[in-house]
């Protein structure tokens, strides 16, 4: 069955191989990202009726803009994934500029918080969607010198669970650890080695059937797509 999709954080990495992964099965995506550029060349890519528009979820003015556009347009979505996220540079905490902290807690905890305020109610009035709020293996573990991105991802999994417990039953709000991927931001973290790690592609191939398949049963489980 076609599955109305809305990804946040469309622009790269996870995003982009989801949104093409998803348009290749069949599915509409809705997205979003930051970057004008790749907004555009999105919209060159995939045309109607796909809908891209740039974003900056840390922005709830944007966001409610978005939102609105989008709900006159289409219906509420089957599947709305919050998956936007930014990472520190690796550093000890106390040396962690003020402003690259709330960087990471605006985009990854107040941003997630921005779609779910501004989509979530139509999905409740149609009774019916799946919410996925993407965490990380930080966000069940700690590393040093990535507490500011281990404290947005801990409280996404503590604001998904009590999320599952507002819905009504025909819903879910799922935290998922998308595993360890061959992205940009883990290049940021493990450097050369990150190579080492699970291309995109493949990923994607895993990832999105084992969304798709995501229903009211798994409300509120903590989720990890499985691994190769």
């Amino acid at each position: 069955m076609k599955k109305l999709i809305i990804i946040t954080g469309v622009s790269r990495g996870l995003g982009l191989a989801m949104t093409e992964a998803f348009i290749q099965a069949g599915h509409t995506v809705i997205g979003c990202a930051r970057s004008d550029a790749a907004i555009k060349k999105l919209r060159q890519q995939f045309g109607s009726p796909h809908d891209f528009t740039v974003v900056n979820v840390a922005e709830e003015q944007q966001v409610a803009d978005w939102a609105k556009h989008v709900l006159a347009h289409y219906e509420p979505p089957d599947l709305l994934l919050n998956n936007a996220g930014v990472i520190n540079q690796l550093a000890p905490l106390w040396e962690v500029p003020a402003e690259e902290f709330s960087r990471v807690i605006n985009v990854n905890i107040i941003g997630v918080t921005n779609v779910i305020r501004h989509f979530v109610p139509a999905m409740i009035q149609k009774n019916q969607g799946i919410i996925v709020n993407f965490s990380s293996g930080w966000g069940r573990s700690t590393s040093p010198e990535v507490a500011p991105y281990c404290a947005s991802k801990w409280a996404i999994e503590g604001l998904t669970r009590s999320l599952a417990q507002e819905l009504p039953s025909r819903m879910a709000a799922i935290p998922l650890n998308p595993g360890i991927i061959h992205t940009d931001m883990l290049d940021i973290c493990f450097g050369e080695e990150a190579a080492n790690y699970t291309p995109l592609q493949k990923w994607s191939r895993q990832a999105v059937p084992f969304l798709l398949q995501l229903s009211p049963r798994h409300n509120g489980s903590p989720l990890t797509v499985p691994q190769f």
